[in-house]
């Protein structure tokens, strides 16, 4: 069975200050997506679909991509490799792009650009997050199970474990019942004090460190792919405007989708720690935690070839 790891990478980098994304950090230079394309192929998954700027492509086939189409997947099939672009040649004739925008239009937009790429269940996931092995051996139990129609999962993680104390983070803020996903809101400003307390300073309130936050590791069907060609028209007549930052993002278009009665979406737990890189201040950290697991013998001398 066909399972996919989708990547989205071609984001900016604003905060972080550069690329990110190809910012080699592990002990031998791996960037962090390589682990994740690591613990996604001992899972079970044998295709990887790289959502990138085009100009990253050549980039990306030195760093991953060809050694990768070299790699046999754990059921023995050689590792599929895919590329899309997300670019504005995407989007709509009916909505006129402004002259200064640049970035492009979010992690919907994003994951619209590889439908043509992707036939089967996929697991769609940031390119500057660490997510822990048992993340990706528990979603892909959950995708080789899971109904075609009306299903997707997700794996949640607590927010105290995935804020910063170098600035303020978005995330998807889930409330969760028996298991299952029932709303998740989307907080842009999400701030880390040094005591251990968040606060959602958009909104001014306070946030429970305990929480349970999207972080854009989720799980859904090829079925999907029509729910997001609507929400995204909808975003562009609606909402975009000449709004030179409007994003269109994933756990609002969920949120949506559940809301209509249209998706179920099942929450995973793992018992692996989030990290991830926002902030140039961040980078430190995360190499010491790769560090300390390829020590512990989590990950052999290198993740890479």
């Amino acid at each position: 069975m066909k399972v996919s790891l989708v990547i989205m990478a071609a984001g900016l980098g604003s905060r972080y200050g550069g690329d990110k994304q190809v910012d080699g950090i592990g002990p031998h230079g791996e960037i962090l997506m390589e682990y994740s394309i690591y613990d996604a192929l001992r899972a079970g998954f044998n295709k990887i679909v790289f959502i990138i700027k085009p100009e990253m492509e050549a980039k990306m086939r030195e760093l991953c991509g060809n050694y990768l189409e070299k790699r046999i997947a754990k059921d023995g099939s050689p590792v599929e490799v895919a590329y899309a672009y997300q670019d504005f040649s995407s989007v709509p004739d009916f909505y006129h792009i402004p002259q200064e925008r640049t970035k492009p239009f979010g992690t919907v937009h994003a994951l619209l650009c590889a439908w043509d790429k992707i036939q089967e269940p996929c697991c769609v996931i940031n390119a500057d997050d660490y997510y822990g092995i048992s993340a990706y051996e528990t979603i892909y139990q959950e995708l080789v199970s899971m109904p075609a129609e009306g299903r997707a999962t997700m794996v949640g993680y607590l927010l105290k474990n995935t804020a910063s104390l170098h600035g303020t983070v978005s995330r998807g803020v889930c409330r969760v019942e028996e298991g299952r996903l029932r709303s998740v809101r989307e907080a842009l400003k999400i701030q880390l004090y040094p005591d251990g307390a968040l606060r959602d300073l958009a909104e001014d309130i306070p946030l429970d460190p305990e929480t349970v936050v999207s972080m854009n590791f989720w799980g859904f069907m090829p079925s999907i792919f029509p729910a997001l060609k609507d929400y995204f028209e909808n975003f562009l007549r609606n909402e975009a405007g000449e709004n030179l930052k409007a994003e269109c993002l994933l756990p609002v278009m969920v949120d949506a989708q559940m809301q209509a009665g249209k998706l179920e979406v099942s929450v995973l737990r793992s018992v692996d720690h989030w990290f991830g890189m926002t902030y140039h201040q961040d980078r430190q950290v995360v190499a010491e935690e790769l560090k300390r697991l390829h020590r512990e013998g989590a990950y052999p001398e290198t993740v890479r070839g």
